[in-house]
């Protein structure tokens, strides 16, 4: 038996099991796959027409690029985001 203690993890490294934040995991991708696919079809089924269903899943995925990005700490992605955004409807 060893009686020594264990080193310390390195330091920012994360731990296992622990997905780092604004990376998705092969589950977390798994879920966002079926939810979309799922959510799709039932707009669909319900006659909402396709451009609709796009541009609202669109929207959702908008929202959690941004969402990841802002939690993984991408100021640098934001920024660039943003002043494409304020270019593109600029129109330069």
């Amino acid at each position: 038996m060893n009686h020594l203690p264990s080193p310390p993890a390195p330091a920012g490294a994360p731990s296992a099991g622990e997905v780092p934040a604004g990376r998705l995991g092969p589950t977390h991708a798994l879920i966002w796959l079926i939810a979309v696919l799922v959510l799709g079809t039932t707009l669909f089924l319900k006659g909402t027409p396709i451009g609709d269903i796009f541009a609202l899943l669109g929207g959702c995925g908008a929202i959690g690029a941004a969402t990841l990005a802002a939690a993984g700490g991408g100021r640098r992605l934001m920024a660039v985001l943003v002043e494409a955004a304020v270019r593109s409807s600029a129109g330069k």
